[in-house]
C-alpha cells in the first residue's frame, strides 16, 4: 500500500520557536531523547529538520511539539490533506472516525485516497473535530476541482446559472453567492476585453484569461472573505 505523503514541515518556525525559549538544538534533543523515547535523535538531526534537508516523522513531530511546548500545528506549513489537517490539530483518526460516527477503516481509506464520502451529518462533524474553515473543507473533502469547473463555467458563460451548483459544493451565504459570481463575471471579461483594447488580440486576451481561470478558485475564496 502506498504510504500517506508527510505533512508539510515547518522549518523556519521550528527554529524561531526553538530560539524563543532560549534553547540549543543539543537540548531539543536531549528533550527529544530524554521524555519521549526517541533515542537516536541528536542535535545534527534537529538541525537538519530546521533547515529543511529532512523532515521528522508524525511521531518525531508530536515529540518535537512537546519539547518546544507548542501544538504540531505550529510545526505545519497549511495544510493540504484531511490528514494534514487531523495531524496540524493532534487529533487520533479513532477520535476522528468516533466524532463522524464511520468505521476507522473507512476513515483511513477517505485520508489515504484524498475522496470523502462522508453524508451531509458526517461531514458537519468533520468540519467541527478538525475546525475546517469552509475553503480547507471543500479542499479536504475532494470538491476543489469540482469547484473550479463550476466556477470556470460561470465566469466564461452566464453566472446566474451556477449559484444553486456552486452553492451545493460550497454553502456560501445566497446573497455573497451571488455578488461574488457577479464579481467574477465581470473580472474574467474585463481581462479579455483590457486586454482586446491593448491591441494584444486575441492571443494576448486569451492568456491573460487563462491566467484570470487558473487561479479561480482563489480568487472566489478571496471575494467571498472579502463579502462576509
Amino acid at each position: 500500500m502506498r504510504q500517506p505523503s508527510a505533512p508539510p514541515f515547518n522549518a523556519p518556525a521550528a527554529r524561531r520557536l526553538r530560539a524563543a525559549l532560549g534553547m540549543g538544538p543539543e537540548h531539543v534533543a536531549y528533550g527529544l531523547r530524554a521524555s519521549y523515547g526517541l533515542p537516536y535523535v541528536t542535535p545534527d538531526l534537529v538541525i537538519a529538520w530546521e533547515r529543511g534537508v529532512a523532515a521528522p516523522s508524525n511521531p518525531e513531530l508530536t515529540a518535537l511539539a512537546g519539547v518546544l511546548w507548542c501544538s504540531p500545528g505550529e510545526l505545519l506549513g497549511r495544510p493540504q490533506t484531511l490528514r494534514e489537517h487531523r495531524i496540524a490539530r493532534a487529533v487520533a483518526p479513532e477520535d476522528v472516525a468516533h466524532a463522524v460516527g464511520m468505521d476507522l477503516r473507512a476513515y483511513l481509506r477517505a485520508e489515504e485516497s484524498g475522496q470523502w464520502k462522508g453524508n451531509e451529518r458526517q461531514s458537519a462533524a468533520l468540519a467541527r473535530i478538525l475546525d475546517l474553515a469552509l475553503p480547507d473543507f471543500v479542499a479536504v473533502t475532494g470538491r476543489e476541482a469540482k469547484l473550479a469547473e463550476l466556477l470556470h463555467s460561470a465566469v466564461t458563460t452566464r453566472w446566474q446559472a451556477y449559484v444553486r451548483p456552486v452553492r451545493k459544493l460550497a454553502p456560501v451565504d445566497p446573497g455573497v453567492l451571488e455578488g461574488v459570481l457577479q464579481e467574477l463575471h465581470q473580472d474574467y471579461q474585463g481581462h479579455m476585453a483590457a486586454t482586446l483594447s491593448w491591441g494584444g488580440g486575441s492571443r494576448g486576451a486569451s492568456q491573460s484569461g487563462q491566467e484570470f481561470l487558473d487561479r479561480i478558485v482563489e480568487n472566489f475564496w478571496t471575494a467571498v472573505e472579502e463579502r462576509t
